[in-house]
């Protein structure tokens, strides 16, 4: 394969994967010696095994983080402060992209940046969409209220009143979390921290 030739198949993805190469009467060590000749020249760059993204100035879409986070462990959704920060729930900007995972925690330096990865036993694996990121690219993230319980649950001391003032949560969402509380408040510290934020809205509606 060429590399005009790996140009006109993954030209326009953000991502790509070298088992999209592998269809047809081609060669599989063949096709992974260029991908390792093309990483060491510069012109697309590994991100895990399998994974790659175009380089400059070959890329045309540079991959969104959520994309990339989802990609990199597959079955794992962004949440925790990233999900509430793309969601405009707290002010201040993330510059790690933190995801759960029911698979190894931990986390994943590349090329285009580090990515943290948190365990998440799968009886509280759920709470997440497809969110779409512009440019044609989508990823899993959580609702916002997962993301706060997810939060909640990962986070020591994070069902504190302190803790989740400490957020800077507007009122009324503070008010909209507390309502869509009880859905993820079936262990008692997820539930006393909803039960906190309820007590919040209270205070300030009055």
């Amino acid at each position: 394969m060429r590399f005009t030739e790996l140009l006109e198949v993954v030209g326009d993805a953000p991502l790509f994967e070298s088992g999209l190469l592998l269809s047809g009467d081609v060669d599989p060590g063949d096709v992974r010696r260029q991908l390792s000749r093309w990483v060491s020249q510069g012109r697309i760059t590994k991100l895990r095994r399998g994974l790659y993204a175009l380089a400059p100035p070959f890329r045309r879409r540079r991959p969104h983080p959520f994309l990339l986070a989802n990609q990199l462990v597959p079955g794992s959704y962004v949440s925790l402060q990233s999900a509430l920060a793309h969601h405009g729930l707290i002010p201040e900007h993330v510059p790690v992209a933190t995801s759960v995972t029911t698979g190894r925690p931990g986390r994943r330096d590349t090329a285009l940046g580090a990515f943290d990865y948190h365990r998440l036993h799968r009886e509280l694996f759920d709470g997440y969409r497809l969110e779409p990121l512009g440019d044609g690219q989508s990823a899993f993230v959580a609702t916002p209220a997962k993301a706060l319980a997810d939060l909640v649950h990962l986070v020591p001391g994070a069902d504190s009143r302190g803790y989740l003032e400490s957020l800077r949560l507007d009122p009324e969402d503070v008010a909209r979390l507390a309502a869509e509380g009880p859905r993820y408040s079936g262990r008692p510290k997820l539930r006393r921290a909803f039960e906190r934020l309820a007590s919040m809205a209270a205070a300030g509606a009055s």
